[in-house]
């Protein structure tokens, strides 16, 4: 059977999402014929204002502004320690944890020679650059335990100063694990069981 030309486009669109096939993308797309101009009209500008999302210059979790709510907070700004994730997602997983009261840096990914992601690639120089400035005396590198997030680790570890003190998150999250599909209980374990590296 052959689809009118605006719900094949709006599929090959909702089919570029990850986790939605075609068959998904169909679903969504019929369900969409049901809304009204109007709600189509509110997708499609909050769809629009995507394109407008900020990254807080100093941590790189999404912002409304140049500077993020974690970044800004007096009480974080005064902490000495920042919390080291791989991704937003991990931020937004310890966040919702409610374990957490520091300051936090996005990498933007793990080390993976593989795949062309070295150290030029992630925020590590911007890390650094932030422990001098802030006086950080603690870091906790909450990345997924694999291959790529020891490496990583490692690194990081190797470019502080000395005199920084370096926790891994540890206990409660599974070999390979992500920590976006966790509960907040398993996070909190995770951060109370920090190991030294």
């Amino acid at each position: 059977m052959k689809l009118p030309e605006r719900i094949t486009n709006l599929m090959d669109s909702f089919s570029k999402v990850p986790g939605i096939g075609e068959k998904s993308a169909l679903r969504h797309v019929l369900s969409l014929t049901k809304w009204t101009a109007e709600e189509l009209g509110d997708f499609s500008n909050a769809l629009n204002d995507l394109a407008e999302l900020k990254k807080c210059k100093q941590c790189g979790v999404f912002a409304d502004e140049d500077i993020c709510d974690v970044c800004s907070d007096i009480h974080r700004k005064e902490s000495t320690e920042i919390c080291v994730v791989e991704s937003i997602t991990d931020y937004m997983a310890i966040e919702r944890s409610g374990q957490y009261r520091g300051l936090y840096h996005v990498l933007g990914g793990v080390l993976n020679p593989l795949l062309g992601v070295g150290p030029a690639e992630l925020n590590i120089d911007k890390l650094k650059k932030r422990v001098t400035e802030l006086g950080v005396t603690s870091i906790i590198l909450a990345i997924g335990p694999s291959v790529e997030g020891d490496a990583t680790c490692s690194y990081i570890k190797s470019t502080l100063p000395e005199n920084v003190m370096v926790d891994r998150i540890g206990f409660g999250i599974p070999m390979g694990g992500n920590l976006d599909y966790l509960d907040t209980m398993t996070i909190s374990k995770a951060l109370e069981n920090k190991t030294k590296m």
